[in-house]
């Protein structure tokens, strides 16, 4: 910015204390601005299951500094194999280890959702005032200013409100026409908890695929804890609708349709009860012609989610906040214009990464019978044994995210400032 940094501060309200936040909030204060995040759980949300970093999520990461705390936290996966209902490897998918080409379906850098958000927490809470157990229930704007209301009653004025708030985003929805669905359907639903951990448990990402358009995946990331995530395809009304339904009856639910899987399905199941948490989802896109409506605008999955079949969600939030505070930071006193640069500069970027989401090929990869399963696990087989799997990882030219090449950093990362109170 032609002023220096700092030279117009403003205040921003960052609702949402995810990934994508936090990273906003990291490259914005060292911008000079005075960022307030509110999350509306009560303390910080270091839970969830595993993540990972693909192309130019890994080089966000690095710009930040971050790089070598990510990778004291990283999640020893090795690799990914398919399984029969005895628990017999038919075919395994290495990690692509080389430092070169593209991931395999395992990355080089897994980790813990909740790691790598104490990670970004630890590296912005100094010069970010962060407020737990707190939402942004509503807003007003006019030319000058965005007025905050807030779930405790208490209100806020600040220059510019970020919605990064998630998929299913309160501020995206007050700022999108009435009735618009933002949603890109894949017909494909997931749950995920944890359960103990027992020696039969590998650092091999175990792949179990039942009749019926079902899979069960078993991902053990610590000496204690198992991952376990059932996945199915189906496009019915009840299925869209269990998500929104209490952890009890999500749980009913998913047992209900696994319960004949078989192979360590009980088990599975039985751990539902004592897993410290359950999450239900339907795997979707966020697609939206706009991003921004005067001095709102939207971050991360609110904007752009990918969905994990992209693998590059967490990516997609990072590269998304780096682009974001970059175009705030070099034009504080043009806001129309920063966030117009802002969904010019990453929309290539984000339909090369969902576009990666091809739905003929998940249902491929979800097959309904058993003939169709054998054949899929035996064409694997062959793969692996003539290595193309590894082959092609290394010799790619390109990750998932293309040749889309993260701009200039946003800020000088050596930059801080004292943290400012709410509301400001």
């Amino acid at each position: 910015m032609a002023d220096g940094w700092g030279a117009h501060p403003l205040r921003v309200l960052v609702a949402g204390g995810g990934i994508a936040g936090q990273a906003l909030a990291f490259w914005l204060t060292r911008g000079g601005h005075r960022v307030t995040v509110v999350e509306r759980f009560p303390a910080l949300r270091a839970t969830g299951a595993q993540v990972d970093l693909r192309g130019q999520g890994i080089e966000a990461v690095e710009r930040m500094g971050l790089l070598d705390a990510v990778r004291g936290k990283l999640v020893d996966e090795a690799g990914v194999a398919f399984v029969d209902a005895r628990g017999r490897t038919k075919a395994t998918i290495m990690a692509n280890t080389s430092g070169r080409g593209r991931q395999t379906l395992t990355s080089e850098y897994e980790i813990m959702r909740g790691d790598l958000v104490r990670i970004l927490y630890d590296a912005s809470k100094d010069d970010t005032e962060y407020v737990f157990g707190m939402s942004v229930d509503g807003f007003d704007q006019d030319e000058q200013k965005v007025t905050a209301h807030f779930s405790d009653g208490s209100c806020g004025e600040f220059d510019l409100l970020v919605g990064a708030d998630g998929q299913g985003s309160r501020i995206r929805q007050a700022i999108l026409p009435a009735g618009y669905d933002p949603y890109w359907r894949v017909g494909i639903h997931m749950a995920y908890w944890f359960i103990p951990r027992i020696a039969a448990d590998s650092n091999i990402r175990d792949t179990y695929m039942v009749p019926g358009g079902r899979q069960i995946m078993r991902r053990s990331h610590n000496p204690t804890d198992t991952q376990v995530y059932f996945v199915m395809r189906e496009e019915s009304e009840e299925a869209s609708a269990i998500h929104r339904e209490p952890v009890e009856h999500q749980q009913k639910f998913w047992a209900s349709r696994f319960h004949d899987a078989g192979w360590q399905t009980e088990r599975f199941i039985d751990g539902m009860q004592t897993s410290p948490f359950f999450y239900s989802q339907e795997i979707v896109q966020v697609r939206t012609a706009t991003w921004s409506k005067g001095r709102v605008v939207l971050a991360g999955d609110a904007a752009h989610c990918a969905s994990p079949y992209s693998g590059m969600g967490i990516s997609g939030g990072l590269v998304g906040a780096h682009v974001l505070a970059g175009e705030i930071n070099r034009r504080p006193d043009d806001l129309p214009t920063a966030l117009a640069r802002y969904a010019t500069v990453l929309r290539p970027f984000v339909d090369e990464i969902q576009g990666e989401v091809n739905p003929r090929l998940l249902r491929l990869g979800m097959p309904m019978t058993q003939r169709a399963i054998d054949a899929f696990q035996a064409a694997t087989a062959l793969a692996c044994f003539l290595r193309v799997p590894d082959l092609v990882a290394r010799f790619s030219k390109e990750d998932r995210g293309g040749s889309w090449q993260l701009p200039e950093n946003p800020a000088p990362i050596s930059t801080v400032r004292k943290r400012p109170d709410i509301g400001g």
